[in-house]
């Protein structure tokens, strides 16, 4: 491990010698993901991406890519397209990346599952905002505000999140 991993530890995600507090999935910690149980997955992770709204705030960093309204993600675990980002029209199973909540403002894709999805491992597992301290998410890393917009400014391609 090094200064510049995402460490998932009891006492919140720990970057940069700072610890962030933080929700996880509402089905607690897994080794076994599948898609729907709220869990998230253990494991070496890697930041792939770097999203977001563009309407709602400035470019976090250079390698941000901005979503709008079409931006989905895919979430059939039959699809073609399974855990990829993909553009509405689309008529299989998807999560809008679009909220009108603060959620996905700011969006660290993980490499959970991706780029060649396994059918039914799971889907959409994001670094992004919290509802409020404590509120689980269904297999996601979540932040404050402020805190996530810290860590996306220092974070990169490749940046590794471990999960214990």
């Amino acid at each position: 491990m090094t200064p510049n991993d995402l460490v998932l530890t009891p006492r919140g995600v720990r970057f940069w010698g700072r610890y962030f507090p933080c929700s996880i999935g509402k089905g607690g910690l897994t080794s076994t993901k599948q898609e729907g149980d709220g869990a998230t997955p253990r494991g070496t992770h890697h930041v792939v991406g770097l999203l977001y709204r563009a309407d709602r705030m400035a470019r976090p960093s250079s390698w941000a890519e901005p979503i709008g309204k079409e931006d989905l993600w895919s979430d059939e675990s039959g699809d073609t397209a399974y855990n990829q980002w993909v553009r509405a029209p689309y008529g299989a199973s998807h999560e809008r990346l679009h909220r009108s909540d603060p959620l996905y403002d700011l969006i660290l894709v993980l490499d959970w599952n991706w780029p060649q999805a396994t059918p039914g491992a799971g889907s959409a597992i994001f670094m992004h905002q919290w509802r409020r301290p404590g509120y689980c998410t269904e297999g996601c890393i979540a932040f404050s505000r402020s805190n996530l917009r810290w860590i996306a400014a220092r974070a990169t391609p490749g940046t590794r999140v471990i999960v214990r």
